[in-house]
C-alpha cells in the first residue's frame, strides 16, 4: 500500500501552501473572510428578466436534454460516455498516446524531477538581463533599473510563439505575478521598506517577453539576449485600457482624468494565447496592493482597510484609496499584449469583466468570432465566458491585425450557471458519487452585460453597464451564479471542444456559515480540488447552455472521495489542487498544481481525455521545495514550466533559505523557466 509522505514546513492556510506564500501572493486570502456573502437564492427572476425569448426557450432546451440524458448524451458519443468504473476495456498499450512515459513518484527532492530517459535545462532565472544596456544579475546589488532591463520575479503563465524568419528561435512570454521581498533582500524590513526596494519590486512585475534559441538535437532553449523584440513591461509601465468601461468616471484619477491610461499591470497570474497571435493576461490579487480601501465594492474584491503588505502606499499615492479611491478600479482585467511589436502598448480589456482572474483562454465559433472562458480565483466565486461580436480577420496584413485588435472590446460578458441531475441527498459532502455514478448536469451562461459600437447595455437589474464591467462580482452575485470551488484556469480542448476548468480548492465549503456542497462542489472542507469538463450545447461556443460534469475529482487515489473520470483508480498517480492547464497534440490535459495537500511537492501531471484510457494521469515531473508548478506548455518534441516561489517556506529569508535551486548552496534562490525533453530526440510520450 502506498504511503503517503508527511507535510513539509508549516502549512496552516489552505491545502498545502505556506504561510509565507499567502502573504506575499495574495494577501492572506485564506485567513480574509469570504469576500461572496450573496444568497444567490433568485436565478430565475434574473433569467426571465434579462433572457430573451429564444434565449430562455434554448436554455430550457439544454436542461430537458441534460436531464435526461444524464450529461452524458451532451458531452460525447459512446467511446468517451464510458466514465463508470468497471465499463472500459483493458488497456492495449503502455499508456495514452502522449503520455508513454515512466511517471515520476512524489517525492520531496528538491530539485526538478523528470522522467527517466528526460533531459531539462534552467531556461532563464530571475534578474538575467533581456534588454539592451542592463546588467548581470547581482543579488547584492539590485537596483530597479537594473531589473527594469532584467527578467522579472516569480515567472507563471508562458506562452511560445512562433518566430518567422529566424530558424529555430521562438518568443516567449512570461507573467511575473508577485514579488516576495523576504526572498529577495537581505536584511528586508517588512515594516520598512526602502524606496529602492519597493521600486525594484515594482520593476519586477508585469511581464517578460524574450526570444529564444532552441538546441538542434536537444530541446534545450536559451534566452537571445538583446533581440529588438525583447521587452519588460512592469509597474510603470503605460497599459491601454479599452472597451465599455474605458473613459468612465469610476476609472477617472487625478493623473488620469480621462481614464484611459493605467499605469502598470499587477499580479498576472495565467494567461492565454490567442489564434491573432497575440498573449492574454488575467490581473489576480490585485486588492492586496492598495490600503485605506473602505467602500463596499472595494469590500466585495478583498480590499483591506488597513496599510498594504508591500507599503508601495508610502512611495506613490495611487495605492492609497484614501486619496485615490478609482485606482484600484484600474486593475484586476484581462490584458492583452502584441509580442511582436516592441513598440505597441497593452490593452486592459474591459469588456472581458473585472474580477480576480487567472486565466483567459479564447476559441473561435463557425463564424470566426473569438470566445474566452475565464476563472475568478477565490472561494465561491464564478466562473465566466465573454463572446464577441466581431470576426477574426485571417491573415497577417496590417489591415488584418489592426481588426482583431479590436475583437475584445464588443461582445457579451455571461456568467455561469449550473445545475445537477441527482436528488440532494446523494451529494452528502464525502464525494461519494451520486446512484447515477458521475457528479453531472446541465448549466446555463447568464448574460450580464453587452458592448457594441454605440455603447453597452447591462443585462441585470439595477446595475448599469458600467457598473456590470467594473464590478462584475456583484453582477454574478445578482444574476444567481453558481458559487465554486476556486475556479483558476480554464481551457477549450482544441481537439474536442470541451472546456475544462481547475477547482483548485476550498477548504471553507460546508464550514460553519458558508455554503454547502453542491454537485459540481460535491466536497465539505475541500482541500484537494476537481477538474469541472463542460460542452457547449450543439457544440457551439456561443451557446447559452451547456452540459457539464467533474472529469477529474482530485486526492490520493487510495482515498474514496476520488474520482478519475472511472479509470482504474490504482494506476494513476495521486494529484492535489489543479491549478493550470494546457493541452498537448494529442488531445491529453496536462495539470500543474499549486499548494499540493498530500505531503509531497507540486507536480506537473497529464492526463488522458479521450479513448479507453481516459482519465489515465501519470505524474510528469515535480518542482523543488516550496516552489508550485505554472505555466506548462506542451510542445511536440518539449515541456515548459514555471517554477514559481522556489523555497517559500514559513521562516526562510535570503539569509535562512529553504531551498538550494537553481544554483546550488550559498547562492539566492531565483523563481525560473525550465525546459524539459527526451534524450532520444523523439516527441514527448510516444
Amino acid at each position: 500500500m502506498r504511503k503517503l509522505l508527511p507535510m513539509i514546513g508549516s502549512h496552516s492556510h489552505g491545502g498545502g501552501r505556506s504561510a509565507l506564500t499567502c502573504r506575499f501572493r495574495c494577501g492572506d486570502a485564506c485567513f480574509q473572510e469570504v469576500p461572496n456573502t450573496s444568497g444567490n437564492e433568485y436565478v430565475g427572476d434574473v433569467i426571465a428578466g434579462v433572457l430573451s425569448r429564444r434565449s430562455a426557450l434554448r436554455a430550457a432546451a439544454v436542461v430537458t436534454v441534460a436531464s435526461a440524458a444524464g450529461g452524458s448524451l451532451v458531452l460525447g458519443g459512446a467511446q468517451e460516455a464510458q466514465a463508470h468504473p468497471g465499463h472500459r476495456p483493458e488497456p492495449k498499450a503502455d499508456g495514452a498516446r502522449g503520455l508513454r512515459f515512466a511517471p515520476v513518484a512524489p517525492n520531496t527532492a528538491d530539485q526538478v524531477t523528470v522522467p527517466s530517459g528526460y533531459g531539462q535545462n534552467v531556461v532563464i532565472r530571475w534578474g538575467e538581463p533581456i534588454l539592451r544596456g542592463a546588467p548581470a544579475f547581482d543579488s547584492e546589488k539590485q537596483t530597479a533599473a537594473a531589473q527594469a532591463g532584467q527578467f522579472g520575479y516569480n515567472n507563471d503563465f508562458l506562452s511560445l510563439l512562433p518566430l518567422r524568419g529566424e530558424h529555430g528561435r521562438q518568443v516567449l512570454v512570461a507573467n511575473h505575478e508577485y514579488t516576495d521581498e523576504v526572498l529577495m533582500f537581505r536584511g528586508y524590513d517588512a515594516a520598512n521598506p526602502t524606496r529602492e526596494q519597493v521600486e525594484i519590486a515594482w520593476a519586477a512585475h508585469g511581464l517578460s517577453v524574450v526570444v529564444v534559441q532552441e538546441e538542434r538535437r536537444t530541446g534545450k532553449l536559451t534566452p537571445v539576449t538583446r533581440h529588438h523584440l525583447n521587452r519588460r513591461l512592469h509597474t510603470t509601465s503605460e497599459f491601454e485600457l479599452t472597451g465599455p468601461a474605458a473613459g468612465g468616471a469610476l476609472v477617472r484619477t487625478s493623473a488620469d482624468p480621462k481614464g484611459r491610461t493605467v499605469l502598470g499591470t499587477l499580479n498576472n497570474c495565467a494567461g492565454g494565447t490567442t489564434p491573432w497571435g497575440t498573449t492574454l493576461h488575467g490581473e489576480e490579487n490585485f486588492n492586496q496592493y492598495f490600503a485605506n480601501g473602505s467602500s463596499v465594492t472595494d469590500k466585495r474584491y478583498g480590499v483591506g482597510t488597513g496599510a498594504s503588505e508591500r507599503k508601495w502606499e508610502r512611495f506613490d499615492k495611487r495605492f492609497d484609496l484614501a486619496q485615490e479611491p478609482n485606482e484600484v478600479h484600474r486593475f484586476g482585467w484581462v490584458v492583452e499584449l502584441d509580442p511582436y511589436d516592441p513598440e505597441s502598448t497593452p490593452r486592459k480589456r474591459t469588456a472581458l469583466g473585472r474580477f480576480k482572474h487567472e486565466a483567459a483562454q479564447p476559441r473561435l465559433t463557425a463564424d470566426g468570432r473569438p470566445v474566452v472562458y475565464m476563472g475568478d480565483d477565490e472561494r465561491f466565486d464564478y466562473f465566466y465566458k465573454f463572446v464577441s461580436s466581431k470576426r477574426m480577420m485571417k491573415g497577417e496584413s496590417r489591415r488584418a491585425r489592426a481588426h482583431n485588435l479590436t475583437l475584445l472590446d464588443e461582445g457579451t460578458l455571461y456568467v455561469a450557471k449550473l445545475t445537477g441531475d441527482s436528488p440532494a441527498a446523494e451529494v452528502d459532502g464525502t464525494g461519494k458519487l451520486p446512484n447515477d455514478g458521475e457528479f453531472d448536469g446541465s448549466g446555463t451562461w447568464i448574460p450580464l452585460a453587452t458592448a457594441g459600437p454605440g455603447g453597452a447595455v447591462s443585462h441585470v437589474p439595477g446595475m448599469t453597464a458600467e457598473e456590470v464591467f467594473v464590478f462584475t462580482r456583484l453582477a454574478g452575485d445578482k444574476a444567481g451564479a453558481t458559487k465554486m470551488d476556486r475556479p483558476e484556469d480554464v481551457e477549450p480542448s482544441p481537439r474536442s471542444g470541451r472546456v475544462y476548468v481547475a477547482l483548485t480548492n476550498n477548504t471553507n465549503r460546508g464550514k460553519g456559515t458558508n455554503p454547502g456542497v453542491d454537485e459540481a462542489n460535491p466536497r465539505n472542507l475541500n482541500k484537494h480540488g476537481q477538474v469541472l469538463e463542460l460542452a457547449e450545447h450543439w457544440d457551439d461556443p456561443a451557446a447559452d447552455g451547456f452540459a457539464w460534469r467533474l472529469f477529474l475529482v482530485a486526492g490520493d487515489p487510495e482515498d474514496p472521495a476520488t474520482y478519475f473520470a472511472g479509470y482504474p483508480k490504482e494506476k494513476v498517480s495521486p494529484i492535489s489542487c489543479p491549478d493550470n492547464v494546457a493541452f498537448d497534440p494529442h488531445g491529453n490535459l496536462w495539470i500543474s498544481t499549486d499548494g499540493n495537500a498530500l505531503g509531497t511537492h507540486d507536480g506537473l501531471f497529464g492526463v488522458a481525455t479521450h479513448g479507453e484510457r481516459r482519465g489515465e494521469l501519470k505524474q510528469f515531473l515535480t518542482v523543488p521545495r516550496g516552489a508550485e508548478t505554472c505555466g506548462p506548455v506542451i510542445q511536440d518534441r518539449r515541456v515548459l514550466v514555471a517554477v514559481q516561489h522556489p523555497g517559500e517556506i514559513d521562516g526562510a529569508s535570503v539569509e535562512k533559505p529553504a531551498s538550494a535551486w537553481p544554483d546550488g548552496p550559498g547562492k539566492i534562490v531565483r523563481p525560473s523557466v525550465v525546459a524539459v525533453w527526451r534524450n532520444d530526440g523523439r516527441d514527448i510520450g510516444v
